[in-house]
């Protein structure tokens, strides 16, 4: 089977909205099989959005709209749907009843103009909504399957693993399964990775492998098309292998696994305990490592020292050194990790300090200059980074490279 997406909302194209709906129906539908061929985005236009459909009938078995099913005038998708099917809106009692049990559960008055959320065309089926108001529909047209389904991510994700790959599987099985693997890796920049698979960049299907830069590490993603999940599994398992050999020590994680969420199974597997000491990064780097459910169990406490005054109260940096090397120096880093560690008991201190700009930045210490120490029992480490990026992304990128080298030496 072949499906299309249409994505509604004048906000995606103008730009106001990340279209993640799109990605994830993507994944689930070839989870189960299902190919997609096209992509559409159209506005709150109700013609354009029956012209959109009735093109997408015509080459596609399954259409899945997003969107459009709100209680506002630009909510447009029920009323295309219903003069594409040349059927009127019937108010249906059931999903009023839903939409006004909604509001009564928060304790909040039922606004009249979500009343519109409970006309349905006739005759066509719809699907509940555990999470918002909006009801989905599914649409038989023309031999063919339209799913509507609301646009706010969480609704649109419940509801369609809830209840819609379960019809879909209904409709047809395929006799094929597709799957893939997210290979992630930091410390290494695109074109070294590259460098490193490039005769695996250049498989032909059905097994392929693409290769995609994000902020400071580079994801591998292998995916196959294959007969059954053992045949799947076996071609994926194959360029993994080759995979992690040319890559050893530069693979932090798989799939949706986040760089924090690595270090802190290593801290906790190894019972360590972790304490931060952050001046450019503004805590970005504590806020990841607690941002992990169980983080009481490693990280014991994090300061963000922006002054030089608090640097020399609360982290014990000497007044001398500051003078001599400045509050933005290798000396200074380590003076922080040590402090922070003695403050906290903990088993390691991170020190991190630079110029995240877009100010403040000199010739002799630019923007994007961040010096990093980690301190250990046995160990004292500090390096000399240099960035570039807005605030946001040199403030990431010192936090990626801070967690790396947790990984590397815990």
């Amino acid at each position: 089977m072949q499906a299309e997406i249409i994505s509604i909302g004048t906000e995606l194209l103008l730009g106001h909205i990340v279209n993640t709906n799109a990605a994830f129906l993507s994944q689930k539908l070839a989870e189960i099989g299902i190919d997609v061929y096209y992509q559409t985005t159209v506005g709150d236009n109700p013609q354009r959005l029956i012209e959109s459909i009735k093109r997408s009938v015509r080459r596609s078995d399954i259409i899945i709209t997003s969107g459009g099913l709100g209680p506002t005038v630009d909510d447009v998708t029920i009323e295309a749907i219903a003069a594409l099917l040349n059927r009127r809106l019937v108010l249906n009692k059931t999903v009023l009843k839903g939409v006004k049990a909604y509001f009564k559960l928060r304790k909040v008055k039922f606004p009249i103009e979500t009343m519109r959320q409970a006309y349905i065309p006739e005759g066509v089926k719809w699907i509940r909504n555990n999470v918002g108001t909006a009801p989905g529909l599914l649409v038989e047209y023309m031999g063919k399957t339209i799913v509507c389904l609301p646009g706010p991510p969480r609704e649109i994700e419940s509801m369609f693993v809830k209840d819609v790959i379960p019809y879909l599987k209904k409709l047809g099985k395929s006799d094929w399964v597709i799957r893939s693997r997210t290979i992630k890796t930091t410390g290494l920049a695109e074109s070294q990775v590259d460098g490193r698979v490039r005769d695996l960049l250049k498989l032909k299907p059905p097994t392929t492998v693409g290769i995609y830069a994000k902020l400071r590490h580079v994801e591998l993603k292998i995916m196959t098309k294959a007969k059954n999940e053992k045949a799947a599994a076996k071609a994926i398992s194959g360029i993994e292998k080759k995979i992690r050999g040319r890559l050893k020590g530069y693979i932090f994680g798989y799939n949706e696994e986040t760089l924090e969420e690595t270090v802190a199974k290593m801290l906790i597997k190894k019972r360590l305990t972790i304490a931060v000491a952050e001046s450019c990064t503004g805590g970005l780097l504590s806020h990841r490592l607690t941002n992990i459910s169980g983080a009481s169990k490693y990280f014991l406490m994090g300061i963000v020292a922006y002054s030089n005054e608090i640097k020399e109260k609360l982290l014990f940096v000497p007044e001398k050194l500051l003078n001599r090397h400045g509050a933005v120096s290798g000396p200074v880093a380590l003076e922080m990790a040590k402090g922070i560690r003695s403050l906290g008991c903990t088993d390691i201190g991170i020190g991190i300090t630079g110029i995240a700009g877009p100010t403040g930045g000199t010739k002799k210490k630019p923007v994007g200059l961040v010096y990093l120490a980690l301190v250990t029992d046995n160990k004292q480490i500090v390096k000399e980074l240099r960035f570039t990026g807005s605030r946001e992304e040199i403030k990431f990128q010192a936090s990626q490279v801070a967690l790396d080298l947790i990984r590397k030496n815990v």
